[in-house]
């Protein structure tokens, strides 16, 4: 029995399609939606990296279907390409052109030709990056310290202010990432995006829920100070757990108004060895750049008291289910799943490389810095401190 094919997608039905990719909707609801797989709904969106291809329209200057038409009658009529021409409002080579590309006058015909018209027009312009070799090498040389697009175009533009040939947006090293039909970026680059994903996901996806316990004598971050809340000031920290396989953890710490990053080495979760390992962090740093972290509630922190009595930093606690509020951290946490992918077994990793991994996100461009570095931000509040 021969192998049976399932019916396609309309134009109607891709439309949709890419409606409900574009509301971050999964490949798997997608495919319930339509009555197909999930691999089917893929194999419509890899082509195009997951990015909408954008609608063709023709250009106002090209001959439209109806003047073709006319032309066909007047073919037909033994009329000249000057009287046709005249009659369309169009220059004799046009008219000229136009008939001998498409059968001439004796196989010319009018909806044939209109539909060649329409797909020798597909041709894509080619991106900044193909046409700029040394553009398209720094791009692909910051993409494999694992900068991302944004702190690649930020950095471009502050290094070479003013002139656009050395300059590229985000969006377009992404485009040349994910659609890898331009040809322009290796594919084994898409390896060094935070994400790891083969196929570009639309920002509406839905973002994970968090797991909190309950915690004694905790303070919420409701009673934070104002001066914490608006950033204005150097020393106010948000930190978590980086999970990994085999119950192993890596301790993360953010500095608010500057982003800088530290990263500590855990044996395990449990609150003695976690206070324990925060107190030994804080201890590294003058007192004036450490004066509170912000925690989510996961009991690993349950002997809060202890670190503060130690070290003299206020603790408080997120509300329940509210990553954002520990915005810097959880985005910092995404940046190292870079270099620490879900299911790694972190204790392997020594408390040295851990330093390595923080030095190098310290050393990358922010946007929210106006591309400025951790680093650069953290040793000048250092050295306003001393």
């Amino acid at each position: 029995m021969g192998r049976r094919y399932g019916r396609g997608f309309t134009s109607a039905e891709k439309t949709e399609l890419w409606d409900r990719w574009q509301r971050g909707e999964s490949l798997r609801a997608i495919g319930r939606a339509f009555g197909k797989p999930s691999s089917s709904i893929y194999f419509q969106l890899a082509p195009h990296g997951g990015i909408r291809p954008a609608e063709r329209h023709r250009s106002r200057l090209a001959l439209t279907l109806a003047e073709r038409e006319a032309i066909s009658r007047g073919i037909v009529a033994h009329r000249s390409i000057r009287s046709m021409a005249r009659l369309l409002g169009r220059a004799p080579s046009t008219v000229s052109r136009e008939v001998r590309r498409n059968g001439g006058y004796d196989g010319y015909r009018a909806a044939a030709a209109d539909a060649r018209a329409w797909a020798r027009a597909h041709r894509p312009k080619r991106c900044k990056l193909a046409d700029n070799p040394w553009l398209r090498q720094a791009v692909a040389g910051k993409l494999g310290l694992n900068w991302s697009p944004e702190q690649i175009a930020g950095w471009l533009k502050r290094a070479h202010p003013g002139d656009g040939c050395y300059q590229v947006s985000h969006e377009t090293i992404y485009r040349s990432l994910f659609v890898q039909a331009r040809g322009v970026l290796k594919k084994e680059l898409l390896g060094h995006l935070r994400s790891k994903r083969t196929i570009r996901r639309s920002k509406q996806a839905t973002q994970k829920d968090g797991a909190h316990g309950q915690i004694k004598d905790m303070i919420s971050i409701r009673e934070r100070p104002a001066s914490v809340e608006d950033r204005a000031v150097p020393g106010h920290w948000e930190g978590d757990l980086l999970s990994g396989s085999k119950n192993s953890y890596i301790a993360t710490l953010v500095e608010r108004h500057t982003r800088y990053v530290m990263l500590a080495k855990v044996a395990s979760k449990d609150t003695q060895t976690v206070v324990s390992a925060l107190i030994k962090q804080a201890r590294k740093l003058p007192t004036e750049l450490y004066k509170s972290l912000t925690w989510d509630r996961g009991k690993e922190l349950a002997d809060h008291r202890r670190f503060s009595l130690a070290t003299d930093i206020d603790v408080y606690f997120c509300d329940p289910q509210s990553p954002w509020q520990r915005g810097s951290n959880e985005n910092t946490n995404g940046l190292l799943r870079q270099y620490f992918p879900k299911g790694t077994d972190l204790s392997v990793y020594s408390q040295a490389h851990l330093n390595k991994v923080a030095r190098q996100l310290n050393e990358r461009p922010r946007k929210t810095l106006e591309f400025q570095t951790p680093a650069e931000r953290f040793n000048a509040c250092v050295a306003a401190t001393g």
